[in-house]
């Protein structure tokens, strides 16, 4: 048995609890976990269990922006003050009552992205079972006189594989119909993000969200290299089933797979920014636009989650050493 040649599983794989020190990370809580076959990858339980930094055989895969980690204590919910603390990460969850542009819906002022991706977990464990790591965690969204929403969130990364397999449950705890909101912001960056990455989207039908975007819809899946002064450009595909959109750069032979089922998550968004020093795609599977809450209530497809009710969202992420979907 293999165990007869390491004294502790952590010579191989396993997860780490750490505490950030200094500046506006100070006091943040990490996992750091490793699968033992290359794959690494930070949880932030400070910031609803999202996935900050990521590593595949030590390529980096995710985006990490210029605020780097920003305890939520420095949040600011004002318009778009979600910019000053956004880390970016691997991916950040945006809800889970309100996402994209801020507005006022039914009187109420929402932020960008709404305010979940500042939460912290307030409870959260984790273990080895079954021939992988498992990750759960919670995290509670409620107000008084206002939702009463509860994310549990699961990881399970096998230790065989380079695999992220998530599993979201949302519960309307409350008493009242509340607006359910939520987008995954998939942040790829570099090296696995260059002029030579190769992305894939099979979509049915693309839409340009403003006449900015429209100038480079035919090439949107094209990346660039970096170009100062950047206007960031945000395309909407339709896709359907159970889809794959995928990543893949062959000047580190390396890639991400995403795999979710697009009935649950009907609305698939592309970021696309090819700034300097502001370099990175986002693939945004959601159940809803990033165009504000009011805007989706206007188009009747807002999503209401009823006094009781649960809602179940999962994506895969699947790491590869060679170009596959």
């Amino acid at each position: 048995m293999i165990t007869n040649y390491i004294g502790h599983e952590l010579q191989l794989y396993g997860v780490r609890e750490m505490r950030l020190a200094g500046g506006k990370a100070d006091g943040m809580r990490l996992l750091s976990v490793k699968n033992g076959k290359g794959l690494a990858f930070e949880v932030s339980l400070d910031r609803c269990g999202d996935i900050s930094l990521l590593s595949l055989k030590g390529d980096n895969m995710g985006y990490f922006s210029p605020c780097g980690y920003v305890s939520p204590k420095y949040y600011d919910n004002k318009g778009d003050g979600f910019l000053k603390s956004f880390t970016g990460g691997f991916f950040t969850t945006c809800g889970l009552t309100a996402v994209g542009t801020p507005c006022t819906d039914n009187g109420e002022d929402l932020p960008l992205h709404g305010t979940i991706s500042h939460t912290p977990c307030e409870a959260f464990r984790y273990f080895i079972q079954d021939g992988a790591l498992h990750i759960e965690l919670t995290v509670r969204d409620a107000a008084l006189f206002s939702h009463h929403l509860v994310l549990e969130r699961e990881y399970v990364c096998p230790l065989d594989k380079n695999e992220i397999r998530m599993t979201d449950r949302i519960k309307n705890t409350g008493p009242r119909s509340t607006p359910l909101e939520v987008l995954y912001h998939c942040n790829m960056g570099y090296p696995l993000l260059s002029e030579h990455a190769r992305i894939t989207v099979p979509s049915s039908a693309v839409a340009a969200r403003d006449e900015h975007a429209k100038e480079g819809m035919e090439a949107c899946l094209v990346m660039e290299k970096p170009q100062r002064g950047y206007v960031e450009k945000c395309y909407y595909h339709t896709l359907s089933g159970k889809t794959c959109v995928s990543v893949y750069n062959g000047d580190i032979k390396k890639g991400v797979r995403i795999q979710y089922d697009a009935e649950s998550l009907p609305y698939f968004t592309e970021w696309k920014l090819m700034g300097e020093r502001e370099y990175v795609l986002g693939l945004e599977p959601g159940n809803c636009l990033p165009d504000g809450r009011s805007a989706m209530r206007e188009k009747g497809i807002l999503e209401i989650l009823e006094p009781g009710q649960e809602r179940t969202f999962q994506i895969t992420f699947e790491f590869v050493e060679e170009e596959l979907c």
